[in-house]
C-alpha cells in the first residue's frame, strides 16, 4: 500500500505536467484516428467538382473555402457507408455537421486529386 501511495504521488504531478507542456505547444493526439487522417488527407490534394455537385453548390450559395474550412474540416467519415479499401481510388461519405448532420458528400480521394461526385441536404 505504501509503494502505491509513493507511485501515485509521483504519477499524478507528472500526468499534470506533461499535460500542461504539450498543451501550451499545441501537441495533439487526434491526427492519429482514421477520420482525421482521411480529412487531413483529403484537405491536402487538387479539388475537382462533378457538375451535379457544382450545381449542388450553387443552390446552396456555398463556395470552395467554405466547402474546404468547414465542410469538410468540421465533417465527419461515415465509415459504414464508405468504401476506404477501394483501389485505384477509395470513396468516402461525409456528414456535416458530426451531430445533427444537414449536409452529406460523397467523393473520391485519388492519388493526386479529390473528386467530388455529390452533395445532398439531408434535412
Amino acid at each position: 500500500m505504501r509503494k502505491l501511495r509513493f507511485f501515485l504521488i509521483g504519477l499524478v504531478p507528472g500526468l499534470l505536467l506533461t499535460f500542461f507542456i504539450l498543451n501550451k505547444k499545441g501537441a495533439s493526439c487526434s491526427g492519429y484516428l482514421p477520420n482525421s487522417r482521411v480529412i487531413a488527407e483529403t484537405l491536402s490534394k487538387d479539388f475537382q467538382y462533378s457538375e451535379s455537385f457544382k450545381t449542388e453548390m450553387d443552390a446552396h450559395q456555398m463556395n470552395e473555402k467554405f466547402l474546404r474550412d468547414s465542410i469538410i474540416t468540421k465533417g465527419e467519415i461515415d465509415f459504414e457507408k464508405s468504401h476506404a479499401q477501394k483501389k485505384p481510388c477509395p470513396d468516402y461519405v461525409l456528414i456535416y455537421p458530426k451531430k445533427n448532420p444537414r449536409f452529406e458528400i460523397s467523393y473520391e480521394k485519388c492519388e493526386k486529386a479529390t473528386i467530388f461526385n455529390t452533395f445532398k441536404k439531408l434535412r
